[in-house]
């Protein structure tokens, strides 16, 4: 439910101007409900970017979430999924692999790999410098030339 809550608040606050670079097919598929996700069907498809809190209400999640929101077409572009989990008393295979203390974001590459863990929001530009860092990534830079 909170998954499609900020899916719903990320659809409203950018509204027309994901629709004109995604198209609406496949713009719900930025952000994915965490409880249904099997990261193992992601691999080799899907970069995963995980943000973790201990509530909905935690101020870094919140700021997080208005950054992804302002320009999903960037992590839709690089084939970015934005799960996010903010019930630690639900014990999910997600906090159980990763073992979130508080507020915590992280990258997993389309390889399985973990490639960044911050404390701290970050915003679309400096998660897409990363992404672009990455091996896989240049890769795919390369062929689309």
């Amino acid at each position: 439910m909170k998954q499609i809550l900020v899916y719903v608040i990320a659809v409203f606050l950018t509204g027309s101007a994901i629709a004109e670079i995604v198209p609406d097919s496949d713009r719900s598929e930025v952000f994915v409900d965490s409880d249904t996700v099997d990261l193992s069907k992601l691999l080799w498809k899907n970069r995963v970017l995980i943000v973790f809190a201990d509530s909905e209400n935690d101020p870094r999640f919140v700021e997080q979430m208005r950054l992804l929101s302002e320009r999903p077409n960037e992590l839709f572009l690089r084939d970015i999924v934005v799960l996010s989990d903010t019930s630690p008393s639900a014990e999910t295979a997600l906090r159980d692999k990763f073992h979130p203390r508080g507020f915590m974001l992280v990258l997993i590459g389309k390889d399985g790999q973990m490639y960044l863990r911050k404390p701290l929001p970050w915003d679309i530009r400096e998660i897409t410098r990363s992404v672009d860092k990455l091996p896989l990534r240049q890769q795919e830079m390369r062929d689309r030339r």
